[in-house]
């Protein structure tokens, strides 16, 4: 079975650096930065009436309209993607600790103090911490199984 890009009549659709070839069936496609005449014209009259939009509105704010009031607010003051959030969990030291303190979030879960959203956050800080832990005990170890070796590299020598 032969390909068709092997056939002498069909011409390939890709060069070698991978830009189309010249008599393409898919065309080159729209040109670099082609921006619709619309669109021109739309930030055009965008670009003459922010000014007296927003003294409209910033007006209409001042005057105890809410709704503009709330426009306005809502792009100087952006609202909060989380909140704070307290539970009764234990300092994290050690990997008990870590264990302790994931006690304490699933708990926290199940009686409703926090959404599950906000366990699941938790449950991420305090694995990060179990794993940060876990670095440092391991290091310490390496110190230690490093210094045993060369003890006894010092025995034989």
């Amino acid at each position: 079975m032969s390909d068709a890009s092997d056939s002498s009549n069909t011409p390939p659709v890709r060069h070698g650096n991978g830009q189309f070839a010249k008599g393409n069936p898919g065309g080159p496609g729209r040109p670099r930065n082609a921006v619709s005449r619309a669109a021109i014209t739309l930030d055009e009259i965008g670009a003459d009436a922010a000014e007296t939009i927003l003294r409209t509105i910033v007006d209409k704010a001042l005057a105890g309209d809410m709704r503009a009031a709330e426009m306005i607010l809502s792009r100087a003051w952006p609202m909060r993607r989380g909140r704070p959030v307290e539970i009764a969990a234990p300092a994290v030291n050690d990997l008990a600790d870590v264990v302790s303190a994931t006690g304490a979030v699933a708990t926290a879960v199940m009686q409703g103090e926090i959404t599950p959203d906000e366990g699941r956050a938790f449950s991420a800080v305090l694995e990060t911490q179990r794993h940060a832990i876990e670095t440092v005990d391991m290091d310490a170890k390496m110190q230690i199984m490093e210094g045993a070796v060369a003890r006894v590299k010092a025995k034989l020598s």
